[in-house]
């Protein structure tokens, strides 16, 4: 299994974990896929543990034949997780396992609507104190031009199943808000893409602060 997309942006969004990351910490990662992500973090951010985890067996088994091959790693095997299960890690890891890094990558536009709410809950129940919620992927926003390029991509997504679709950024920040999580940093990323960092403490949507850039 072989992702073009996660091979052009996983060093866009290492970029900015080195910036809004601590030097050391425990991360789960929602949604793996190939693992290519996962992979080249810990590779760069070697004082970090990491969780993948799939809810699709053939993205594990690829996972775990991957990790075989690459002997001692801080990538620990994959798991099965589904946003959706009331009970997110197998019984055979500890019971509600906490994470400094909650990392969920182009999910929420190819599942349905329910998802989000389901990752905001789980995501709060499973972060450490201090810890951070990071997704990424294309969003709508109000007041900001959808890119065209966006709008085509949203168009055959609810083509492909209408459950799908770009996620409105402000209905999202609902969602979160309803977990108790605020968008507390917003960085526009290349090819029209957001990185967003979700932590606990109530506020205001933040604008764009002078390090990110123009938004697409």
């Amino acid at each position: 299994m072989f992702s073009p997309a996660a091979e052009r942006n996983k060093q866009a969004i290492l970029d900015v974990l080195v910036q809004v990351l601590p030097a050391r910490g425990s991360a789960l990662e929602i949604a793996s896929g190939t693992g290519q992500h996962v992979a080249w973090f810990a590779a760069c951010l070697p004082h970090w543990t990491w969780q993948p985890t799939d809810a699709d067996p053939e993205a594990l088994n690829a996972m775990a034949a991957s990790r075989a091959s690459q002997g001692a790693s801080p990538v620990r095997a994959p798991l099965r997780l589904d946003v959706m299960a009331p009970q997110w890690l197998p019984c055979g890891t500890q019971p509600d396992p906490r994470f400094d890094l909650i990392y969920c990558a182009n999910m929420l536009h190819i599942a349905p609507w329910a998802t989000c709410a389901a990752l905001m809950h789980g995501s709060a129940r499973h972060l450490a104190p201090g810890g951070k919620l990071i997704t990424y992927g294309p969003y709508l926003e109000d007041d900001v031009p959808t890119a065209e390029g966006n709008r085509a991509f949203d168009h055959s997504l609810r083509a492909q199943n209408p459950a799908w679709g770009i996620r409105r950024l402000e209905d999202v920040a609902q969602m979160a808000a309803g977990a108790g999580l605020r968008l507390s940093a917003r960085h526009a990323m290349p090819a029209n893409n957001l990185l967003l960092v979700w932590t606990g403490k109530p506020g205001p949507i933040p604008v764009n602060s002078s390090t990110d850039n123009p938004a697409p």
